[in-house]
């Protein structure tokens, strides 16, 4: 490689930067021993022996590799069984199928919208949102974080082709006004798109989830709470067959592997035991409790994505660092993940968390932390 090339010379002066600011993003393999409180894995399936096991099975019955996208020869029963699984669950009339969450924001975008389409979305949407749309050429307006009012004074400005919004906010674990927003698609005659993909088949004690109901579109991925890889839009049989026919990320990609979808589908009839269900509902209560009791201030969610406002890149970082010496994964979230000003530590629950695991959590956090101490989200 040609280090003195005009582009390694600017790779290396991006990296320095992005050093000197507090925003260098590198990897590092994660040790087992530590407690995990930075991932998605939310209903504890991702590490559990029963979806081994069924992993096990499941490569005697099905291909490892699907070996050519899904207009060749890629597309199988499995992943029609996933896709009539998913529709019976969700109340939709068709799916499609993709290797990840962010190829199927991106693909939605591009391929739905264009020049001629306004498109409103909350302020706090995934980037692969945002870069689908700017791919696109839609005109794009962001409402204010969760306002309807916002969306709908935007809204009587201009003809909207779409509104977009997530169910359950990845770094803030809110959520979404789904049924003013509904409403308020419903009036313009235009499309709610949700992205769900925090959301699906995690319990909230207000029992709200999204469906065919609340969204014409739906995005679910299956590397949460299904515990396993890849992701589905899912709309009216119209939608799918335009999807099918003319979403590039479908046609020239290779298909989802025929064993990730025999994993989700196995994954769907696990979700909604008890067993799942309940531990994470109680974890959630239990940590929110234990923080009210130490002074640690957390933004208002009552789903699993439990954020900690630092403000600083540097002092996030160094929390995560003093937390991982004391044996706790937590992420720490610097801009442009989150806005300027609102770095954060990412706390995330699992139904596979113990009471001991969350207490340890907390106390360690009021060790490190002064009560009261977090900054207000600048959004």
């Amino acid at each position: 490689m040609n280090h003195r090339s005009k582009l390694a010379q600017r790779l290396g002066e991006g990296l320095a930067a992005q050093q000197q600011a507090g925003l260098l993003r590198t990897r590092q393999v994660q040790p087992q021993s530590l407690l995990d409180f930075a991932g998605n894995d939310y209903l504890g399936l991702a590490s559990s022996q029963v979806l081994n096991t069924l992993a096990a099975e499941a490569l005697t019955e099905v291909a490892c590799g699907s070996g050519a996208s899904p207009l060749v020869s890629g597309y199988c029963r499995t992943h029609q069984a996933l896709e009539a699984k998913l529709c019976q669950r969700t109340g939709h009339e068709a799916a499609l199928l993709f290797c990840s969450g962010f190829s199927a924001n991106q693909a939605l975008m591009k391929t739905l919208f264009s020049d001629a389409d306004t498109v409103l979305a909350d302020k706090l949407v995934h980037a692969s949102i945002i870069d689908g749309l700017k791919d696109s050429g839609a005109r794009l307006r962001r409402f204010l974080h969760n306002d309807a009012a916002s969306a709908a004074a935007m809204a009587q400005k201009q003809s909207v082709t779409a509104l977009i919004t997530e169910s359950v906010f990845s770094m803030d674990g809110d959520c979404a006004p789904l049924s003013q927003l509904r409403q308020l698609c419903d009036e313009q005659n235009a499309w709610l798109i949700v992205d769900d993909a925090h959301g699906f088949a995690i319990p909230r004690d207000d029992g709200g989830a999204c469906d065919s109901q609340f969204a014409d579109v739906q995005l679910v991925t299956f590397g949460k709470a299904l515990g396993c890889q890849g992701a589905a839009l899912l709309g009216s049989q119209l939608f799918v067959d335009y999807m099918v026919a003319n979403c590039r990320h479908y046609i020239y990609s290779t298909a989802l592997s025929p064993l990730a979808a025999q994993l989700a589908l196995s994954a769907l009839s696990l979700v909604d035991t008890p067993i799942r269900q309940q531990p994470l509902l109680d974890n959630i209560r239990l940590f929110r409790a234990l923080c009210q009791q130490a002074g640690l201030s957390l933004l208002p969610s009552d789903t699993p994505i439990q954020p900690l406002l630092v403000g600083d890149n540097d002092t996030v970082m160094a929390l995560a660092a003093a937390l991982r010496q004391r044996g706790i994964l937590v992420g720490a979230i610097r801009p442009p993940t989150v806005p300027v000003g609102s770095a954060r530590l990412r706390i995330t629950l699992s139904a596979r968390h113990s009471r001991q695991d969350i207490e340890y959590l907390v106390s360690v956090l009021g060790e490190l932390l002064p009560p009261q101490s977090q900054v207000e989200p600048q959004i």
